[in-house]
């Protein structure tokens, strides 16, 4: 069975449209179960009805002309109740409803099974016989199975637009919808202008040669040729990008040294191959470790390898690039935008963009967000090949892509886009004034940073410090171990550009899928694995190098915090602070002149919930990984789009973990803080705030947002909001009623755009 089912969804993924791919599937099922009938019904959404699409063994003339209610016959009935009805007389059924013009009156036996995708009904999958007689459990087994895969088919048809007036004769279409990933807030309106990548690494083939240096001339030109481009690009960036973003390039500039990626790729050339298959080698490798990471921001570095590696390689075999001049209000569309793409391109003419891969932490975002650029990204099952010059709407607040949106929903989408311009005037006169109440109660809002392209925003919206600064960026731009020098210049970087204000810096966090691509680690289960403060632990050189270079760098700053993630025991907390103590110890010895910094512990796995007090024992402040703890106390991942729903902020078990942890905090007297999406979201940040937390870190471009909403509500009413949800057991009724609090507030403008929406 199994090898029909993987013949069948070959042959399936080879046709060239659905109504093609239906077709085969029915005579295949057809073949393969020996019946005499095989039929798929889908619901049109609209009309509510089912509609014949494909059949093998009833009349051809019945297919796409008939029709039934959504409680009609035995094909509603089986979708009704969403499980197979197997039936050895189908005519004698109260639900049988004869229906002429298809010839089904002379068969019996009916088995039919409903087509479901992600809880929803799409549709019937039917085989019927002339015998009377019960189809048996194995053929029930195997329709189901085919159900599934047919499932998943129709699915993408609907979302791709497939499904549309050329399917469901006479029914009007209705706009095709993409969920993705926020990259940048904000609401584009345009036309689709895809961008191709010239080359492509997973086409270059192994080619062996003898003149090994004839092959790396060729090699050391094409590197010196992208190195020329960066250098142009950089130039245009110090023209559209503001000063800390031309960074970025640097980043790139580094990953071309003899001692990354291009002296890898020599020594495989060395080795025998030519260049172009060593340079797909060399990128497909850091490709993978880098996709294969746990960690958003540092799973999108793979995007910078791979447009690195294409743009060596689009030199090596001499390819022109694609990109051209474009129109005026253009949705910018690829499959893998970086920001040296669309650098080069003239940013008055991008009204938003759209990238099938990527994450919120790519440098396209973070570039995008600094630019104002609406911009969703890895929007799965985007028809990139489809798209050119189509009407897009970019809805940068929910993550959704709207291809050939109505009129009703180009109305709305102006009307948010005006109300933003109206809202982004008010949040600018907030940057320079205090994140106060207006009963007095102050709170303390920090940023998220990795890379110095984030530190202008920042310091810009007002932000008073760095909750969470992300170390690993040296660790993986290299091909080895970063020495201690090189982390110290680059974290002295970040502590001079926040001086005085406190940066705090998080130690290593890599291991399991995070591995480094000269470090791997191989596990079946990689999220409860050996990562973060375990890994650094088992190799204290590691360890102790990376701390001594951060006390170095705040050397006569004294504007450090040292933060040690995916803590689970008080063992974990006094094993680290013996090698924090002894590296402190060390650089006094050596001639630094610092203060011993704060140190603080992530709360980011249910078993530190519940070791607060005991933590705070042993340290100085407590922050808590609002992302992580959610998904580890859910057992959800969010990247996971089949689970993703059920990956909920608001969740009730959330909301009294984050409870209890500050109030243990609090009995101890210890500073406690908060970073990740829930700091960075007005209503959340009101229950955060009135569960006692100090410190909200977040995203620059939640920064404002977030204080305007502060300074409006007051600290006892944010009191009052907490009572108030605590009588709640439902997420979405808490979101709701948070929802109606700020409305009735007459804060509604602050958060509508990031969950509002219009359906035709």
């Amino acid at each position: 069975m199994l090898e029909t089912l993987r013949r069948i969804v070959q042959e399936v993924n080879l046709a060239e449209d659905l109504s093609s791919a239906l077709s085969v599937m029915v005579l295949r099922i057809k073949e393969s179960m020996g019946t005499e009938v095989c039929s798929i019904y889908l619901l049109e959404p609209k009309s509510n009805q089912y509609y014949l699409m494909a059949t093998q063994g009833l009349n051809q003339s019945a297919v796409g002309e008939t029709r039934m209610g959504y409680s009609e016959g035995l094909v509603g009935h089986v979708g009704q109740r969403e499980e197979p009805i197997n039936l050895d007389d189908a005519a004698s059924h109260p639900k049988f409803l004869y229906l002429e013009e298809t010839g089904e009156e002379r068969f019996s036996a009916f088995l039919g099974v409903p087509i479901i995708h992600h809880r929803k009904t799409l549709g019937v999958l039917v085989v019927q016989q002339r015998d009377r007689r019960r189809f048996d459990q194995n053929e029930e087994a195997f329709l189901v199975t085919m159900s599934a895969q047919l499932a998943a088919l129709v699915a993408h048809a609907e979302a791709t637009g497939t499904i549309d007036g050329n399917l469901f004769e006479g029914v009007e279409s209705e706009s095709a919808r993409f969920d993705g990933i926020s990259g940048a807030t904000g609401i584009g309106i345009g036309k689709a202008y895809v961008v191709y990548p010239p080359t492509d690494l997973k086409s270059v083939p192994d080619r062996a040669i003898t003149d090994i240096k004839k092959e790396l001339r060729t090699l050391n030109g094409a590197i010196k040729s992208v190195r020329l481009d960066m250098a142009r690009l950089k130039v245009k960036a110090k023209v559209q990008l503001p000063k800390e973003e031309q960074g970025l390039f640097e980043v790139y500039e580094r990953m071309l040294d003899d001692n990354a990626l291009a002296g890898e790729v020599r020594e495989k050339v060395s080795e025998g191959n030519w260049a172009q298959g060593a340079l797909r080698d060399v990128v497909q490798t850091h490709i993978r470790a880098f996709e294969a990471m746990d960690d958003p921001y540092l799973r999108a570095r793979a995007s910078d390898v791979k447009d690195l590696g294409l743009r060596v390689l689009s030199f090596l075999q001499e390819a022109k690039s694609s990109i051209n001049k474009i129109p005026p209000n253009a949705i910018v569309v690829g499959e893998d935008i970086t920001p040296t793409v669309f650098v080069d391109m003239d940013r008055e003419n991008i009204a938003g963009i759209v990238s099938s891969h990527g994450s919120s932490n790519s440098h396209m975002s973070i570039v995008a967000r600094s630019l104002g650029i609406p911009t969703v990204v890895g929007v799965a099952e985007f028809p990139l090949s489809r798209m050119e010059g189509r009407d897009l709407v970019v809805d940068g607040y929910r993550g959704e892509v709207i291809v050939s949106p109505s009129d009703a929903i180009c109305k709305h989408y102006k009307s948010v886009m005006e109300d933003e311009r109206e809202l982004s005037k008010e949040l600018d006169e907030v940057a320079e004034l205090p994140s106060e109440t207006p009963d007095g109660h102050c709170m303390t809002l920090h940023v998220n940073t990795g890379l110095m392209a984030d530190v202008t925003l920042s310091l810009e919206r007002g932000a008073e410090g760095v909750g969470l600064y992300r170390t690993e960026i040296p660790f993986m731009v290299r091909d080895r171990f970063p020495s201690e020098m090189e982390q110290m210049e680059i974290y002295r970087q970040q502590l001079e550009a926040f001086h005085p204000k406190p940066v705090t810096m998080r130690t290593l966090d890599v291991g399991g899928d995070k591995a480094l691509p000269y470090f791997p680690i191989t596990e079946e289960n990689p999220f409860l694995g050996w990562r973060g403060i375990r890994v650094t632990l088992d190799h204290p050189e590691i360890f102790l190098q990376q701390v001594r270079a951060m006390l170095w760098s705040s050397e006569s700053l004294d504007n450090l915090k040292i933060m040690l993630p995916m803590i689970s025991s008080i063992t974990e907390v006094e094993d680290a602070m013996h090698l924090i103590h002894r590296a402190f110890l060390e650089v006094l010895e050596e001639g630094a002149h610092i203060e011993m910094p704060q140190i603080g512990v992530m709360i980011e796995v249910p078993a530190a919930v519940y070791q607060v007090r005991e933590f705070c024992q042993q340290v100085d402040f407590i922050s808590v990984g609002s992302n992580d703890l959610t998904q580890y106390l859910l057992a959800v991942d969010r990247n996971n789009r089949r689970v993703a729903n059920l990956y909920q902020s608001y969740h009730p078990s959330v909301l009294r973990a984050l409870q209890e942890i500050v109030t243990q905090a609090k009995a101890a007297d210890t500073p406690v803080s908060i970073c990740g999406e829930m700091a960075g979201d007005p209503r959340s940040a009101l229950l955060l705030m009135a569960m006692g937390y100090d410190t909200l870190s977040m995203s620059a471009s939640s920064l404002l947002r977030v204080k305007w909403v502060l300074r409006k509500i007051s600290y006892s009413r944010s009191k009052e909001m907490l009572d108030e949800i605590w009588q709640m057991d439902n997420a979405a009724v808490i979101l709701s009623h948070l929802d109606y609090v700020l409305e009735k507030e007459g804060l509604g403008g602050f958060i509508r755009p990031m969950h509002g929406s219009v359906h035709s």
